[in-house]
Order: C-alpha cells, then structure tokens, then sequence
C-alpha cells in the first residue's frame, strides 16, 4: 500500500482520537470540574490536534523496531515503549517550544508539575505516553494494521481523508489568524499568553453572561472582540500576581 497514503491515515486517526482523549481529560480534571464546561483542548477550531496525529504516525514507525541487543522478549518490550515515550515526549516538546517562541503562547502549562522543563514537559506525562504506547502497541497497532488492509480494499475512503485535510487546512489558516492576533497582543504587552488560561476565562464569561457559543468556535464572538477578552483576561493576571504578592508579605 502506498506509504504516503498510510502516513496520511494514521495522521487523521491520531489527531482526532487525541482530541477524544483530551477532551475527556481536561473536562473531568479538578480545573474542569470546577468550571463544568466542555472546552476545545485544541487550538484549532475543529476537531482535531495535530500533536497527536504526529505522535501515532512515530509510534506507528517505531512499531516496526526491533530491539535484537536485549535479551527477553518483555525487556525488549519496556525498552521500546521507553523509547516511544520519550520520542512522543519530544515532539511535544518541540510543538511547545516553538509556539512559545514564536507565537508568544503557551499551549498547556506544566510549570507546576515534579521536573518539569520550561512547563512544557514533564516526568508525569512521560509516563502517561509510555503507558499509552503500551496500549497502542498491544490493543491498537494490530487493529491499524487490519485498518489499512481495508482500507487498500476500498480506496474510496481516501476521499473521506482528502474530505478531511481539506477542512483541516482551511482551520489551520483560521486559526492561525487568531494565533497571530493574540501573538501581538502578547508583544504589544510583553507577556506570554496561557492559552489554556484564556479558553477558561472565554468559557466562564460566556456562562456569566449566558452567552450560548459552542466549544469548537470558543474565538467566534458577537458582542465582544479578541482583544477585549485578551484585556480581561491579562486584568485577571494582574490581580493573581497582586494576590500572590501580598500573601507572600503576610
């Protein structure tokens, strides 16, 4: 089957599966629990992530490696889900950085997590992506093995994936659009943005003014603009550092 085809597979299943998983997570979490709002974990405006899509497309290649230098089948098996972690573990590093240093935002925050490096990654959620490579490897790569020789049975469901990168272009192109107002929003004011932070703060203004806006258009507004919400939202920061400031006089 034509190698490009399977990349572009995995790359669609992994990114909306990721979203799924995120989705659930962030909303049963103690912030999600306490603000009882189902809040896009991305920051496009569909649903999908990236992150994820690129992380099933290496765990998927390293699959395939063979660790013949240990000895024991189940040894062979830790090592390489040590190496998938880690792997994963690095491409979300790489994602991290590079919108934090040039888009000025920080699209989750670790910073208060054991060992953490520059919020971005951290030993805890290493271990949830060696946990998930297991999983992967023993629960889900045969099933995406027989996935793709169904699916170069029936061809016609490149279609649905070509369907699918189209909408996800044009997303991407919006979204950035969004990305690089809040980008110079951040330089205008020297700060960097929580991007997690800000969706909240979108999320619980809409419901103390009862606005109705779905979660997968949290940037789309009618009565209120990006940067009013950016003003609020660095006023709530203010306040935090004021608050942080006195108790640490007290």
């Amino acid at each position: 089957m034509n190698e490009f085809l399977i990349i572009t597979f995995l790359f669609f299943i992994g990114s909306l599966t990721g979203w799924v998983l995120e989705l659930f997570y962030r909303r049963f979490s103690k912030k999600g629990r306490t603000i009882k709002k189902w809040i896009n974990p991305g920051f496009l405006t569909g649903p999908y992530l990236p992150l994820y899509g690129f992380s099933l497309v290496s765990l998927y290649l390293l699959a395939h490696i063979k660790i013949g230098f240990i000895k024991g089948e189940a040894m062979q098996k830790v090592c390489l889900f040590i190496v998938m972690a880690i792997v994963v573990t690095f491409i979300e590093y790489i994602a991290g950085l590079i919108f934090i240093k040039s888009m000025k935002i920080k699209l989750w925050d670790y910073s208060n997590e054991w060992g953490n490096i520059k919020g971005i990654i951290c030993p805890r959620f290493t271990c949830y992506w060696m946990i998930l490579s297991a999983i992967y490897y023993f629960m889900i790569h045969p099933s995406i093995l027989n996935a793709l020789h169904w699916l170069a049975k029936h061809l016609a469901f490149s279609f649905v994936i070509g369907f699918f990168y189209g909408v996800f272009l044009v997303d991407l192109c919006y979204s950035m659009k969004v990305m690089a107002r809040i980008r110079q929003f951040a330089i205008d004011y020297e700060l960097e943005v929580r991007y997690e932070e800000l969706k909240h703060e979108i999320a619980k203004r809409n419901e103390k003014y009862k606005k109705k806006v779905s979660f997968l258009f949290a940037f789309r507004f009618e009565d209120i603009t990006l940067i009013e919400y950016m003003e609020k939202y660095m006023e709530n920061l203010s306040h935090i550092k004021e608050k942080m400031i006195k108790n640490k006089n007290m």
